[in-house]
């Protein structure tokens, strides 16, 4: 197939406050189509064909695949009873299972193998809670990567799956009684016949389960409309979450993906005895800034950024909350406050500091703050604590140093390896990461990572790939040990990370200093940083690639139609293009808290501002183009990547190569098996080689 099919035209305008905006390829937005799907399929052949025959691709998958292999992964840490719950995947397994530890120097039990699960689809779980004593477990699967979860019951000495299946259960936030026999949890509204994509997350509830059960006879505890003491709108998810030995349930209402929630406090037994006339006392609102709370008896710990932006820790009576009068507990400070917990009569932080991971410690009834020591600098990935042992697990990472799992002893303040993770056999002491900062556009110094083999030549010469994100106040790229890089580190390569505004590195201000109608920074710190690495010597244009995923649409996409000549390649990868269509997608409604939306003036013009798809210009020299789409995909519909592929196609005058990358049984990636992992990994690395060695 010598060349991808070509898109038709069919021209339609809109106007919004006086603009007018043209969408070329709108009839690819109904991407099932008999069309579409023609189109999508030809193109998919396409990529196929052109990736396959890349000269270095044979010898870059034998190695990744040789390397994501090489040990196992541990991952998604709970803590009940005295059990330790975790993922694994070992060498071999294609996705993770689910394994139990009944005490720390136990040997591992599996629990569930979606590995031996036979299908033309692959299974995956995507969550799971343990009941507070650790002997049931409700976990979540999904097919394809899709993240359509089904909620499953698992009976944890026998291994036995029971006979409860509640379907629409995507978002779990599973949260179990005392009894532990029954828990609450989300579940989305049956789906309306021919209701709007657009409506998918409308009227999700949290109900109530007992094991054994039918879902149809759950009753609601927490929705929209039940009762009058709580607001929730359309869109919203509710959730609540019960703490062990705690007579307080907390109502959960999250606005989409806005990270401040709004909280309210109920008892137990009233919510369960009355769920539609309890009395909910709210505890906090957007405007108090919570985004992370935890229970204490009749106490409720809140995590806030209102006057810090990087973060304090508050706490307040449940009988009669009052954040206006709340007592500090952790003031603000110039590090950023990521995570908290409640341990043994201890709260513990997870910081951020300067980009390195740390975690300090106070004693509840009083005391000073205290450093906790860490055996090397580097990110907290996750932690999970257990209050009858008084410990913390903590895993870390970092871009030379492999995952591993610490125990935290809250009575000793000392922290050990726990053993459950052999070292890594993959020999990470010829690499090197730096840690520096870019001058943007308007002067704000923007971190920057740069990871190589040592003693790389600063000679301009090397290939590179800088990747950024920039949105909904995340870390986009902590330091974190991606063995399968090592096939590029091999090869001469470099990896820089731009922690671009946006972003989460320095707290809500970072997060607010590109929003909105400000996002053109993220853009900018992306060009300058790219900059940075060809006036450093790292790399040249013509071996620098770009890449972006998901909300990294904005600086990739942004750099390429703004700064084409900067670029070999750019690699877009599920990522959000037309951002002024975003919100008619399934996904889109539950974003507008962080993009905006149409329907006003300011949220339109800062939507132009992301949007890269309508910027794209007709005989411009567009570096090759990578793009990924999974056909599963519930974040980024697949007609995403579709339409700015169609666009750029038709409009690129350089002649180097746009391709759109479509995974028909994946997702978004977080349900993606690791043979596809590896696949995407290798077809990326040979595209950028095989044009970096273009003249």
């Amino acid at each position: 197939m010598e060349k991808p099919p070509i898109a038709r035209i069919e021209m339609v305008r809109d106007t919004h406050f006086g603009a007018t905006v043209e969408d070329p390829y709108r009839w690819l937005e109904d991407w099932q189509s008999a069309e579409s799907q023609a189109w999508l399929n030809g193109q998919a052949e396409y990529a196929r064909q052109l990736l396959a025959a890349l000269p270095t691709r044979p010898a870059l998958s034998a190695r990744i695949n040789q390397l994501s292999d090489a040990g196992p992964l541990l991952y998604s840490l709970h803590i009940a009873e005295g059990r330790y719950f975790y993922f694994r995947r070992d060498s071999g397994d294609n996705v993770p299972k689910l394994v139990v530890r009944t005490s720390l120097d136990a040997a591992e039990k599996v629990l569930l193998d979606p590995n031996t699960m036979t299908g033309d689809v692959h299974t995956v779980i995507d969550w799971f809670y343990p009941s507070h004593d650790g002997k049931l477990l409700a976990y979540g699967l999904s097919q394809g990567g899709s993240e359509e979860s089904t909620l499953y019951i698992l009976e944890v000495d026998t291994g036995e799956t029971l006979s409860d299946a509640i379907t629409r259960s995507r978002f779990g936030a599973v949260s179990w009684l005392e009894d532990n026999r029954s828990f609450l949890y989300t579940r989305m509204a049956e789906p309306v016949p021919g209701a709007l994509v657009s409506e998918r997350y409308h009227n999700m509830r949290s109900n109530l389960h007992q094991v054994g059960q039918l879902a149809e006879q759950d009753v609601t505890m927490f929705g929209r409309g039940l009762n009058p003491q709580v607001e929730i709108a359309l869109t919203d998810i509710p959730s609540v979450k019960i703490t062990k030995d705690s007579r307080w349930a907390i109502g959960v209402v999250s606005h989409g993906v806005l990270n401040e929630r709004t909280l309210y406090a109920a008892p137990v037994q009233a919510l369960i005895a009355d769920p539609a006339h309890c009395a909910w006392r709210k505890i906090a609102d957007i405007e108090d800034a919570v985004t992370a709370f935890e229970v204490d008896g009749d106490l409720i710990y809140l995590c806030t950024h209102k006057d810090a932006p990087r973060y304090k820790i508050i706490v307040t009576s449940l009988e009669s909350p009052d954040l206006a009068t709340a007592q500090v507990i952790v003031p603000p400070s110039q590090v950023v406050i990521r995570a908290f917990a409640l341990v043994s009569g201890y709260l513990l932080t997870q910081d951020l500091d300067a980009g390195i991971g740390k975690i300090r410690r106070i004693k509840l009834d009083g005391g000073a703050l205290e450093q906790v020591a860490l055996p090397y600098e580097g990110t907290i990935s996750e932690w999970a604590g257990n209050e009858s042992e008084a410990e913390l697990l903590v895993q870390m990472t970092g871009w030379t140093e492999a995952n591993q799992i610490f125990r935290y002893d809250l009575s000793r303040d000392s922290l050990t390896d726990t053993g459950w993770r052999p070292p890594s056999s993959i020999d990470f002491s010829d690499i090197e990461a730096h840690e520096v900062f870019a001058p943007s556009k308007d002067g704000t110094l923007i971190p920057l990572s740069i990871v190589h083999r040592k003693g790389l030549k600063l000679d301009g010469n090397n290939p590179t790939l800088l990747a950024g994100y920039g949105s909904y106040g995340l870390i986009g790229y902590p330091p974190s040990f991606i063995p399968t890089m090592k096939a590029w580190y091999e090869r001469g390569g470099v990896f820089a990370a731009a922690h671009v505004r946006g972003g989460g590195e320095y707290g809500k201000e970072w997060h607010l200093a590109s929003y909105k109608l400000g996002k053109q920074n993220t853009v900018d710190d992306f060009i300058a940083c790219a900059e940075y690495l060809v006036k450093a010597g790292y790399t040249s244009p013509a071996k620098l690639a770009g890449e972006g995923t998901s909300a990294g649409g904005i600086p990739s996409g942004g750099a390429l139609t703004q700064r084409p000549d900067l670029f070999a390649v750019m690699v877009v990868r599920v990522a959000v293009t037309n951002f002024l269509r975003f919100e008619v997608s399934e996904n889109g409604p539950m974003n507008i808290p962080e993009f905006g939306s149409v329907t006003t003036e300011d949220g339109f013009k800062g939507l132009q501002i992301m949007d890269s798809y309508t910027k794209v210009r007709d005989g411009a020299n567009y570096p090759a183009v990578l793009l990924t789409a999974g056909m599963n995909d519930p974040r980024v519909v697949a007609w995403q990547p579709a339409k700015m592929t169609a666009r750029l196609q038709a409009a690129t005058a350089s002649g180097k190569p746009v391709i759109l990358r479509l995974e028909t049984q994946a997702g978004h990636g977080m349900g993606s098996t690791r043979h596809q992992l590896d696949e995407e990994l290798a077809d990326k690395l040979a595209f950028l080689l095989q044009q970096f060695a273009e003249k």
